[in-house]
């Protein structure tokens, strides 16, 4: 079957996804700021052929959120990133119900001006639903609680102190939902700085309830995040040892057999590019949230651009 990489074919992805009670999880490409560059801010910093303004990523993106909404007509999404990491207990956004909004962290640093003054993302949260996950992951051994906005998210690994929705979540989300979303609530709950398979497995495993109830979980990396190599970042440039980690990761994420799946999924961090690809994992890991969430059930490839796939998993016959 011919992978998704063009916008025919991922719209066409996308269409095919079955509907569903209990809505698929999903790993994705969250992309960089350079996806909501804003035209005030001047020419880009770099050009990053699939993750560059309005380049093939985005363009993806703005057709995956419509297509989840329209589907699925989730009640709340839950959301986890590589960029919001804690060690010994999960947080859990609590910050505010329709009344209130999700503040954004903007945990990037040596961008013009615009970046920060312009760029920006208003939703909401739902403090039942903030409440509930963490019951779910007491209930499943992880310890975990509820996370105000006037308290700081914490250095979360990259230097950047304060409370809100990083870059991992509001980059995507501007491209596929638009700068206002105040139709349903999202939550995002850290990853664990162990970064280790299990634990991150673990968290998803432990939400997977949510998806029978209306709740689209979305966790997003990106499997190819090494600065020390920046032709990495474009499939014209990238090594080949580059373009054979990122097949590795769809020929694991496409088998259907869940036992089977599992296991090429945890085999990954043995590949020759997984290191030189990632010099920390925090990019990579988000993929074991979302295939832990979806433990059961089927995978499907939404989106194989180089450096930036979309995986769906839990997928019901």
């Amino acid at each position: 079957m011919t992978r998704p990489a063009t916008r025919d074919q991922w719209r066409k992805a996308l269409d095919e996804l079955p509907s569903s009670s209990k809505i698929p999880a999903f790993y994705l490409a969250h992309g960089q700021p350079l996806l909501v560059w804003p035209a005030s801010a001047g020419p880009p910093m770099m050009q990053v052929d699939i993750q560059k303004p309005n380049g093939p990523l985005v363009q993806f993106l703005k057709d995956f959120g419509p297509a989840l909404l329209s589907k699925y007509n989730p009640k709340a999404i839950v959301v986890f990133s590589a960029h919001w990491e804690t060690s010994g207990e999960a947080l859990v956004t609590d910050y505010g119900d329709e009344d209130g909004s999700n503040p954004l962290l903007y945990d990037y640093f040596g961008f013009p001006k615009p970046l920060y003054d312009e760029v920006k993302f208003s939703s909401h949260g739902n403090s039942t639903l903030a409440k509930r996950i963490v019951d779910l992951l007491k209930k499943a051994g992880i310890k975990a609680r509820t996370s105000p906005k006037t308290e700081s998210r914490g250095r979360d690994g990259r230097g950047f102190e304060g409370a809100g929705l990083d870059h991992g979540v509001f980059v995507p989300f501007i491209n596929m939902f638009g700068p206002t979303f105040n139709d349903i609530p999202i939550i995002q709950v850290s990853i664990n700085s162990s970064l280790d398979l299990d634990d991150e497995w673990a968290l998803g495993r432990a939400l997977d309830s949510l998806r029978s109830d209306g709740v689209l979980i979305l966790a997003g990396g990106l499997p190819v995040h090494s600065f020390r190599e920046f032709a990495a970042f474009s499939e014209s440039t990238a090594r080949p040892i580059f373009k054979e980690w990122c097949e590795a990761i769809l020929k694991a994420s496409e088998i259907q057999d869940p036992k089977a799946r599992k296991d090429a999924l945890y085999t990954l961090p043995k590949h020759a590019g997984f290191r030189v690809s990632n010099p920390r994992e925090e990019h990579f890991i988000p993929l074991y949230v979302a295939a832990g969430a979806g433990e059961q059930g089927g995978s499907r490839i939404l989106c194989s651009l180089y450096g930036a796939p979309t995986i769906a998993f839990g997928i019901e016959a």
